[in-house]
């Protein structure tokens, strides 16, 4: 999180665009940026199971980062709004998708997105987001602060999602309460490893957006995601909510 605020804080100097794919070193529990999080969640229950927490800097609402890929992608915004920036990135992705041999569509439009709440992510998509086979594959989010975005995504590989109810403050309902999620692994018959996501995500991006995009230098960015680091560390942002 601290380098996906680091590479946004960048954008905004440099005028440049980055887009990343990573896994997690551990199941980690990330909060939107306005869920609800504190006394909605069992904090013993979470340090029991052996999960990290975090809250983005972008929105939506609970996601747990394990047998998934995460992608990010900051720009400038250069006036293009929310939904052309998106749908943008959702071409990237569609493509990248595609050369792996998964067909997804942009989920039509509901009457309303849903509220920040303690319901997790892959419940339902919201409008524009990516489903497979009716299922959702790809939750995002995005934030704009001081002229660049900061947008984050999970693709599924294996479904996690449905135990985040276990994981509530309340009493967990019963299973199968949760719509599944659409995974890669179901869609393939294999789950993919992120370096083969990431192959094809970039791919995308050259053949969409910049046939000559290069690798960033690590180092460059690395000192100033430090200082970012005790942001997200700080339990008092954490569960400010």
């Amino acid at each position: 999180m601290a380098r996906d605020s680091a590479l946004q804080a960048r954008a905004a100097r440099s005028g440049e665009t980055v887009f990343s794919i990573y896994s997690w070193s551990r199941p980690t529990l990330s909060f939107g940026r306005n869920q609800p999080a504190d006394g909605f969640y069992n904090r013993e229950r979470i340090r029991r199971a052996g999960i990290d927490v975090v809250r983005r800097p972008t929105g939506g609402r609970s996601i747990l980062h394990h047998r998934e890929v995460t992608y990010s992608v900051t720009a400038p915004i250069d006036g293009a709004s929310l939904r052309q920036t998106y749908s943008r990135i959702n071409r990237i992705l569609q493509m990248g998708l595609g050369r792996l041999g998964v067909l997804v569509e942009a989920a039509a439009s509901s009457p309303r997105a849903p509220a920040p709440s303690v319901r997790p992510c892959f419940e339902t998509p919201s409008e524009g987001e990516l489903v497979a086979e009716g299922a959702k594959l790809v939750g995002s989010a995005q934030w704009r602060e001081n002229g660049a975005l900061l947008q984050h995504g999970s693709i599924l590989v294996d479904d996690d999602q449905s135990s985040l109810p276990e994981l509530s403050a309340s009493v967990p309902p019963v299973n199968g309460s949760l719509p599944p999620p659409a995974t890669l692994h179901a869609l393939l018959g294999r789950p993919p490893g992120a370096e083969e996501v990431a192959r094809a995500m970039f791919d995308a991006v050259r053949s969409l957006e910049d046939a000559a995009a290069t690798e960033i230098v690590e180092d460059d960015v690395r000192a100033e995601a430090l200082n970012l680091v005790p942001h997200f560390l700080d339990e008092d942002w954490t569960w400010r909510r």
